[in-house]
């Protein structure tokens, strides 16, 4: 015997309605950990921020100290900066970075990559292909 189409419909509502529906995130920015040594902060898991984001530590490392208009170097997968940031500060820093650098602009994808076409920087989804043009730090 065929059933409707809204049988079936609500059959599987019912089956669902049974269940817990937790959605989570794949993709979730790291927080930032830092620590202070007199006029110094040291971003303790610059690395694994890094890694996480799929982005090489140098290019993260210029978007930072650029933005904080500071000097700073890396360390043992540190990153150490000249001057006192505090931990909101730096995490904004990350935030824009995510959103300027690694999300896709499409469909919010971290999946991305950077390529160069024609000596510009674009930046390409993995995920659903679109191609967007970035600023060369």
């Amino acid at each position: 015997m065929m059933r409707s189409y809204e049988e079936l419909l609500e059959r599987a509502f019912e089956k669902l309605a049974d269940k817990d529906v937790v959605r989570r995130e794949r993709f979730e920015i790291p927080r930032v950990s830092i620590q202070r040594e007199g006029a110094r902060t040291i971003l303790k898991n610059f690395s694994q921020i890094a890694k996480t984001l799929n982005r090489s530590e140098d290019h993260l490392y210029k978007y930072i100290v650029k933005s904080l208009g500071t000097a700073g170097f890396i360390d043992n997968g540190r990153l150490v900066l000249q001057g006192k940031f505090t931990e909101s500060e730096l995490q904004k820093e990350v935030d824009d970075y995510v959103r300027l650098y690694v999300l896709c602009r499409e469909c919010n994808s971290p999946d991305t990559e950077f390529i160069k076409e024609e000596r510009v920087l674009m930046l390409r989804c993995l995920a659903c292909g679109a191609k967007h043009p970035v600023r060369n730090i």
